[in-house]
């Protein structure tokens, strides 16, 4: 699986190949007979002492078909190195079709060149390659440095977090698995943060390579930081537990697909107990909404499954204490489901200032919800003070113009909507100062 996984990198078949790694030996060859695989069987046991199972299982993955292999020279090339035979074993599990490559044109440089330019220790040069035996498949000097360097650095890591007290198994198999990550293109800074995991995604080996391949399957993207949060997720969930969390979904009203939707968008999105979904689908229609108003403002923001039942009751409260109808709430809700979570003193600062100093209507604010999350200072109350100079001059009519039309524009909009467009350059020079003025108030405060 690694090896594939190894080559994978930004490719737009990354879901088809990672697939393909958990139905196919790592390394393809060429169709062997039932004598070539007892050869390499046989060798295995007799060179390295293998146990039969295990030799059986490599011997699928490679075979001595092509004149000319001589597994003993690649051997021989590694204990002349300082691996002891324990390592050189891990090595040949891990990566066996380095016995099919000449020790002498192949390796050797490799190994010449990482022994000689890093200046580590033999222990740690071999602790590290036989750690990640997939760095000496790569080509050249630079490529070889980095993959080396990165390794060398969770080792350290590992290391030190776990006081050196840490399994070897363990250890190589984070050193394994994040390595495979890099090569997928997980950023390091996410690397690093799975190696301190409480949950210790990166430990395990089989329920990794299950848990990654799920999480590839679905179409994360590596480089993201959603790929990650999936692959937290999956790790610690087993099949029927997700079999659960999504009928827990169906039941409310959603389809697989939106289930599955949901979690693209937002992984943690299966994280939930059944209860707590429950409890936040109930209380959301407790806002106007109906069942179908719920589901689909769940697939659209399905984080909105971590706000607090008190919040949303809260929030109820806020708006209708304000003057809103339910009706009124719960069309705010499906414009701007974000409404929710607004504290109180937010909703109420900026509603009374829309309504009682600017009045506006409440039905005005209802058409355009996004005012909660504008800046007082550096949008609202500049624009509302350009606004009402205009009004005082009877430069807009007797009517206020729409909340829309003065908050929700662009800086540059705006002052092209109410300040720029008149002739007057000392009118223009007073809004301007008018404007300014706040902000720069705002920002020094």
């Amino acid at each position: 699986m690694y090896s594939l996984i190894l080559h994978l990198k930004r490719s737009t078949e990354l879901q088809k190949l990672v697939f393909s790694a958990y139905s196919k030996p790592s390394f393809s060859s060429s169709a062997t007979t039932k004598g070539q695989n007892f050869t390499v069987s046989t060798y295995l046991i007799e060179s390295l002492g293998f146990t039969p199972k295990l030799a059986e299982s490599i011997s699928k993955k490679v075979s001595f078909n092509d004149k000319g292999i001589n597994p003993d020279s690649v051997l021989s090339l590694f204990r002349s190195y300082g691996f002891t035979e324990s390592q050189i074993s891990t090595i040949i599990t891990d990566y066996p079709k380095l016995l099919l490559l000449d020790a002498e044109t192949s390796l050797a440089p490799k190994l010449k060149f990482l022994h000689s330019m890093k200046g580590a220790s033999t222990s740690e040069f071999t602790e590290i390659v036989s750690t990640v035996p997939k760095l000496l498949g790569k080509r050249g000097d630079k490529t070889l440095s980095v993959y080396y360097d990165f390794v060398r650095d969770v080792i350290h890591k590992c290391q030190v977090l776990s006081h050196s007290s840490l399994a070897q198994g363990n250890l190589e198999n984070k050193i394994r698995n994040v390595t495979a990550l890099r090569e997928l293109g997980v950023p390091q800074r996410s690397l690093f943060h799975l190696l301190v995991s409480r949950y210790q995604p990166v430990c395990g080996k089989e329920r990794f390579q299950e848990s990654l391949k799920k999480v590839v399957e679905k179409g994360f993207d590596p480089t993201t930081s959603k790929f990650v949060q999936a692959l937290h997720v999956v790790y610690q969930l087993s099949d029927r537990t997700v079999e659960e969390k999504v009928d827990v979904y169906t039941r409310l009203g959603f389809s697989v697909e939106d289930v599955w939707d949901m979690f693209k968008k937002w992984p943690n999105s299966l994280k939930f107990s059944g209860k707590k979904v429950t409890q936040t689908f109930e209380t959301l229609k407790k806002c106007g909404l109906l069942d179908e108003e719920v589901v689909a403002l769940l697939k659209k923001n399905p984080q909105f499954l971590r706000v607090s039942e008190e919040n949303i009751a809260s929030s109820i409260e806020t708006f209708l204490g304000l003057g809103f109808s339910k009706g009124e709430f719960a069309m705010m809700i499906k414009r701007y489901p974000v409404c929710i979570g607004f504290s109180a003193e937010t909703v109420k600062k900026k509603t009374e200032f829309l309504v009682e100093e600017m009045d506006w209507s409440l039905e005005a604010v209802v058409s355009h919800p996004q005012v909660f999350s504008y800046s007082m200072e550096k949008r609202m109350v500049p624009r509302c003070n350009v606004i009402r100079a205009l009004m005082s001059k009877g430069l807009l009519g007797s009517e206020l113009p729409s909340v829309c039309s003065v908050l929700a524009c662009t800086d540059k909009v705006f002052l092209g909507r109410y300040v720029r467009k008149h002739d007057d350059m000392g009118l223009v020079a007073e809004l301007m100062a008018i404007f300014t003025r706040v902000h720069k108030v705002g920002l020094v405060q």
